[in-house]
């Protein structure tokens, strides 16, 4: 009887431990990203989600280089001209090249996971930014007609 008591007390911790460590992470499940116009909303699952597309997009980039990917993906979620998830900004078809190659598959580094935390909770090294490419890359000649705010790694970062 002593036993079952002591386990069950036990399994009751265990659980008060792993939530505090879950929301302790900026994994909330009811975070906010909010916007007057068009707020969204931000899961944990969208943490990942963010993650994967940090990982495909900003592959071989610096942390910040990977927080500034992130960013942008967190300031179209708040933006009233973008969808306000981060699964549908993601998802949006054509809006990353990551997602329709199918690199966004693959595994998220754990890198790629602090990045997405810190983007999330409101770190944006990019200044606003809501679009970023490669410009050694081949690139659609509309997206030049973006206002440049900053570079970082191999990315620009624009209005």
């Amino acid at each position: 009887m002593k036993r079952k008591y002591i386990a069950r007390i036990l399994v009751v911790m265990v659980a008060f431990l792993l939530v505090g460590a879950f929301l302790s992470e900026g994994l909330n499940p009811y975070k906010t990203v909010a916007n007057g116009k068009n707020g969204g909303t931000v899961s944990s699952n969208d943490v990942y989600v963010l993650a994967k597309i940090i990982s495909a997009e900003a592959r071989g980039e610096s942390y910040l280089g990977q927080v500034a990917v992130g960013a942008v993906v967190v300031n179209r979620v708040k933006n009233a001209n973008f969808p306000n998830t981060v699964y549908g900004v993601v998802f949006e078809p054509g809006a990353f090249e990551a997602v329709s190659d199918g690199q966004y598959y693959s595994n998220a580094s754990s890198t790629a996971l602090k990045a997405a935390r810190v983007a999330i909770n409101g770190w944006d090294p990019t200044g606003g930014a809501l679009f970023y490419w490669n410009p050694s890359k081949p690139v659609s000649r509309w997206i030049w007609s973006r206002q440049i705010i900053t570079q970082i790694g191999r990315h620009v970062f624009a209005l």
